[in-house]
């Protein structure tokens, strides 16, 4: 079966929140996912594929395809589309906001049974640029792969965007430094925590904060 293919791996990146939102939640589109796994047979052959798309039209890209698939009849080959998205806190102007953040911008991922028609529907949807693969066919995620996706779409605390740097200068927006201001001396990411130098007293002293309490100044 001769197939196109995209060779480039998707890699999870930061992203602005793009200009077309989606009102579904990642919980939904984690939770599709999840039903099609549990009802998916271990010899029907389906399995996830992961789909490169114009990035910012992931959603448009899924609603294409979705209408593909019920106006060509192809629900016994391809049986769901998902776009990965987290939920992550924004700290502006002293501000929190909770966005939409896509986990891997321009792909989709769609769970099928591979065949030469699903192939041709999915692949002429407009917005899809190719498969992803390592072959002369698309190469299908291990279920590892798609564990770890699921997880982050599944987690309940949603990640922090730091928007600052070591070596930078940011303003504290939150507890007893509130408007003060001091270089980044260190980021710990798996805390969650940064610690900057301020000018206290007229001395420099290094204070520990949550990512939530500084912003860029």
């Amino acid at each position: 079966m001769a197939m196109e293919e995209e060779r480039v791996v998707p890699q999870p990146e930061e992203e602005k929140p793009a200009a077309e939102e989606t009102p579904s939640a990642a919980s939904d589109t984690a939770e599709a996912v999840a039903q099609a796994q549990e009802t998916a047979e271990p010899d029907d052959g389906r399995a996830w594929y992961v789909v490169h798309c114009y990035s910012g039209y992931e959603n448009k890209v899924r609603h294409n395809l979705e209408q593909r698939i019920e106006s060509m009849g192809m629900k016994d080959k391809i049986f769901d589309v998902v776009v990965p998205t987290e939920e992550e806190i924004e700290v502006k102007d002293g501000k929190r906001r909770t966005i939409e953040r896509r986990i891997f911008p321009g792909y989709i991922l769609v769970n099928m049974i591979l065949t030469e028609d699903s192939w041709y529907v999915v692949r002429n949807t407009p917005g899809v640029t190719g498969f992803v693969g390592m072959g002369e066919e698309p190469t299908p995620l291990r279920p590892e792969e798609v564990a770890q996706i699921l997880k982050r779409m599944e987690s309940e605390t949603p990640r922090v965007k730091v928007t600052f740097r070591q070596g930078e200068r940011v303003r504290i927006v939150e507890g007893p430094f509130n408007d003060f201001r001091g270089t980044v001396d260190e980021i710990d990411m798996e805390r969650g925590k940064v610690r900057v130098l301020i000018n206290f007293f007229g001395r420099e002293t290094p204070v520990e904060l949550d990512f939530l309490q500084v912003e860029k100044a």
